[in-house]
């Protein structure tokens, strides 16, 4: 139930990758949304048809798409209903306010209390109306869509979620006071919006957008009878949100919140008056590790259910009893991302030390020796699974280059003076911290590998790692970072606008203060084209010139590993992730 819109980060390894419950990080490749045969039965037009201008276009609605999705992936019936799933993570969620949330774990234990307007394709991550919408048109002039909301909603204290809690939200979601990352988006797509009536609700788009229902993602549902009297600018550091007043946590999702041990665990339990599908499972449970050794010690140990793996740690639990693994190509990337603010540090100006920075990486050698082959080496920005994945047609191949690396940062300006074994420039040394996030082996081998091999070209890097939600804080809310380490998971338009467009500085993921008005042109074409093949052709144009001005290092397309119990039945993981409200416990 993770609606994240436009993508969110990750910590590299360790993250959870349990859930991602049913994410709308992705439609199929060729399907952006709104495409639908216009004035057909929703049930005889797929997402993925061609229209024409000047006809209403009618979504499917939620029991059609229902009965297929549970067809597909051949869902049972639950031999008995009980139990909790307990999932792992070794960070903390950041915050119990929904819209401020901007990784991974956070917005999949949010997705499970809250609502959002739209919801996702279990099978393909495309928008689907699982979310608070039964249905939704889109008007012949393509920009005003019309979401019908599901009548028996309701807040878990029992009031009655209402149009006015969706424009509320929209309210709070489209002020850069809130401090959400996916204000940007948000603001740059809807034009504008309100309550038709108590179940009615009515966007408009800027223009026609094949992205806007991905533009849309981030809409959480707040209720407005909680929520109302508290300023926007007041949302992130209120009580509710830091946990200190845990009365305001009230949805209208699958599971209600009980308890957030902050450090140790979060506890929800199911909501009985749902009205959509009543989890099979009592409650869900995350429980905090310190390291990622720990957690391959409670899943051995049947201490919890379902866990990420690094890949050292398949060796251990392949073959045991009672255990599955499996492992899949995902929509992320992990990524080395530069500060670009000279303001904070000047050393990473020169497009060329950046370059030279990659060219001095062995990438082959971190996948095979260090990933065990859990990864792909990224050529360009587009992930494995994206429709606009095109390794042969990114024009800049970093191999591995020592001497390459040497005569950039020459060209730029940097040599050893003095001998030390460090280059330098006009008095200053090419020398900074490297921030990650802790508590991964896996990490800790690649920052030591790069520490070593950026050295053997002079460049000092100091690692210094933090707990992730430590390491947001330090790029986002007080950027003065020179190189962080994150990974990051795309939704499947795969428009990478959140990260490298030039008005996504604090209200997107544009941590590094990256502008090129050209890349944001190509990004704009992108959003509004409607035929695919056309929209790859410019998602890769833009990957090039990432890769050519080199913001940030996409080291490798992700792999996630994933051990499960095999008591868990109709617990189905891959990309776009897992129907928890399905999942049942065998005895």
């Amino acid at each position: 139930m993770d609606r994240t819109m436009r993508g969110a980060r990750f910590r590299p390894f360790g993250w959870l990758t349990a859930l991602l419950i049913a994410m709308l990080l992705a439609p199929a490749a060729a399907t952006l949304a709104q495409d639908a045969t216009p004035g057909a039965s929703p049930a005889a037009s797929p997402a993925g048809s061609p229209v024409a201008l000047g006809e209403t276009i009618q979504s499917p609605t939620r029991d059609q798409l229902r009965g297929e999705i549970d067809a597909e992936l051949g869902y049972t019936e639950a031999a008995r209903q009980g139990g909790t799933f307990i999932d792992a993570g070794i960070s903390d969620i950041q915050t119990l306010n929904p819209l401020l949330s901007e990784e991974v774990q956070t917005s999949t234990v949010m997705g499970l209390i809250y609502d959002s307007l739209i919801g996702g394709d279990p099978r393909t991550g495309q928008p689907a109306p699982l979310g608070l919408a039964d249905s939704w048109e889109i008007a012949p002039d393509r920009v005003t869509y019309t979401f019908h909301l599901n009548q028996a909603a309701k807040f878990h204290d029992g009031v009655d979620v209402t149009a006015e809690d969706v424009v509320f939200s929209m309210d709070a979601l489209a002020d850069e006071a809130t401090g959400s990352t996916y204000t940007g988006t948000f603001n740059s797509a809807v034009t504008s919006y309100r309550a038709v009536d108590a179940d009615t609700v009515e966007l408009v788009a800027s223009e026609p957008l094949a992205s806007f229902l991905y533009d849309i993602f981030a809409i959480y549902i707040v209720p407005k009878h909680i929520w109302g009297t508290v300023p926007f600018d007041q949302w992130k550091t209120h009580p509710a949100s830091t946990g200190q007043d845990t009365s305001m946590v009230i949805g209208s999702g699958p599971f209600k919140f009980q308890e957030w041990r902050q450090g140790e665990s979060v506890t929800l339990v199911r909501n009985d008056d749902f009205y959509g599908k009543v989890p099979y499972i009592d409650g869900y449970s995350l429980r905090i590790w310190p390291d990622q050794q720990q957690v391959v010690n409670a899943l051995l140990n049947d201490e919890l259910d379902v866990a990420a793996l690094e890949p050292a740690d398949v060796s251990a639990i392949e073959g045991t009893e009672g255990i599955v693994v499996t492992d899949y190509s995902t929509q992320g990337f992990t990524y080395i991302e530069f500060n670009l603010d000279p303001a904070v540090t000047t050393l990473f100006q020169d497009a060329r030390v950046r370059q030279a920075l990659f060219y001095a990486m062995d990438r082959e050698a971190i996948v095979n020796d260090i990933l065990l082959g859990y990864g792909e080496v990224a050529q360009g920005t587009q992930p494995v699974i994206s429709y606009a994945y095109a390794p042969d047609q990114i024009t800049t191949q970093y191999t591995f280059d020592q001497e390459r690396a040497r005569q950039l940062l020459t060209e730029a300006g940097w040599t050893d003076t003095n001998g030390d074994g460090t280059v330098d420039r006009e008095g200053q040394e090419m020398a900074f911290e490297y921030l990650y996030p802790s508590g991964s082996p896996t990490s800790d081998q690649i920052v030591a590998y790069l520490q070593d091999a950026w050295g053997q070209v002079g460049v000092e890097m100091t690692p210094r790692a933090l707990e992730f939600p430590a390491l947001i804080e330090a790029t986002t809310t007080t950027p003065t970072f020179a190189v962080a380490h994150y990974g990051f998971t795309w939704d499947a338009s795969f428009i990478q606008d959140a990260m490298f467009g030039c008005d996504q500085y604090q209200v997107g993921f544009n941590d590094m203060r990256y502008c090129n008005p050209q890349l944001d042109e190509i990004h704009n074409a992108a959003r509004r084209e409607f035929d695919e093949e056309r929209r790859a052709q410019l998602l890769i144009e833009a990957s090039n010139i990432v890769n050519e001005e080199v913001p940030v290092i996409v080291t490798h397309f992700s792999q996630d590993i994933v051990a499960y119990n095999d008591r868990l039945q109709n617990y189905t993981p891959g990309p776009w992730g897992v129907e928890l409200t399905y999942v049942w416990i065998q005895e």
